[in-house]
């Protein structure tokens, strides 16, 4: 058997001529597979687990069981979409974390036994890295240093992007991620899970001054805090006697699009004020979140307003996907920064 360190030294010499990415996400409820030739993306499967909406959030357990079924044939199906062979394949990337654990270790260690198989080198893949260089999947792309605002249901971070691989984490949530709080308040309005995009839907036809709540928008930093927005809402309804009933839609809207749009303005506001601090001139937004039409819309407007450019992912490239894995694994790849086949997952990851 090749220790560790000769497998991937060997690969490390090759240094192929083209690449063949393939690139394997499961750190949370989708499973996805892609496959990047040279930098181009040829494929992108990815399988919802749409049996956690009726828990109003992800069932860890349920998460992994479903990645162990779907693994093999998303794969399967992003090297027959790609039109290639696994025996052609360059090198194999994965997310390592963060995420649930259980659902992290069946892509982990199905990449890791893959690339031993095939005698190709694993690339560990940072989950929020991932995120980030979602932005540079399609053209156009920012050019560095470039300010990345990342809003996902387990992280909202503000990242100056220095180089590649180069970056620093200015502003972070003190509590709830954005999208935790798009799934809590969901649930106090009976909208079901996943939350943000019901709650989007709904706010298209509200009145975001309908109702006040307030976010926690300091000016002494670009943390964010979004605790307690939550709450306001949870008093609100409280206080009119409308938990645990059915509310009525024009009310609804309002309730939605209020939240939406003070939830909206904080993200923007810190991350307009960042990208001056740090003198940045292009802003990139990445993460589930990305994808709420109002987040999308004011930033649009207060970066065209600054003078910055903005950069937002496609929406298939806003969530969970393999797409953002194969894209850091080409870039590691390609700069010979290959894992250890001991590399595991590791939940609460940093970036």
């Amino acid at each position: 058997m090749i220790a560790p360190i000769e497998f991937y030294s060997f690969f490390a010499i090759l240094n192929r001529m083209d690449s063949l990415v393939l690139g394997i996400e499961t750190s949370c409820d989708e499973t996805s597979a892609a496959v990047l030739y040279n930098g181009a993306l040829r494929s992108n499967v990815i399988s919802s687990q749409l049996v956690h909406s009726q828990f109003g959030g992800v069932v860890p357990e349920l998460a992994s069981r479903a990645h162990q079924k779907l693994i093999v044939p998303v794969v399967n199906e992003a090297l027959t979409n790609a039109g290639v062979a696994k025996e052609e394949l360059s090198v194999i990337a994965a997310a390592v974390g963060p995420g649930l654990m259980g659902s992290l270790l069946v892509g982990v260690n199905f990449a890791k036994a893959f690339a031993y198989g095939l005698g190709i080198p694993f690339v560990a893949v940072n989950h929020m890295e991932a995120h980030i260089y979602s932005n540079f999947i399609d053209d156009p792309t920012p050019d560095f240093p470039f300010l990345n605002l990342t809003v996902s249901g387990g992280h909202t971070q503000l990242v100056l992007m220095k180089n590649d691989f180069q970056y620093d984490v200015v502003g972070e949530t003190r509590d709830d991620a954005a999208g935790e709080a798009f799934d809590k308040v969901a649930k106090m309005l009976g909208l079901g899970y996943p939350g943000g995009p019901l709650i989007d839907r709904m706010a298209k036809t509200g009145n975001p001054k309908a109702f006040s709540f307030p976010c926690l928008n300091s000016n002494d930093d670009f943390d964010f805090s979004f605790s307690g927005v939550k709450t306001s809402v949870l008093y609100y309804l409280r206080d009119h006697n409308l938990r645990n009933t059915k509310i009525p839609n024009l009310l609804l809207a309002d309730l939605c699009a209020s939240f939406q749009s003070s939830v909206v303005d904080v993200l923007v506001k810190k991350t307009i004020r960042a990208a001056k601090k740090f003198g940045v001139t292009d802003v990139a937004v990445a993460g589930g979140v990305s994808a709420n039409s109002g987040l999308r819309e004011l930033m649009a407007k207060k970066t065209e307003e600054s003078g910055l450019r903005l950069f937002i992912p496609k929406l298939e490239y806003c969530t969970d996907n393999g797409a953002m894995i194969a894209e850091v694994g080409y870039r590691k790849y390609s700069q010979k920064m290959f894992s250890s086949i001991q590399s595991t997952a590791i939940a609460n990851l940093e970036l």
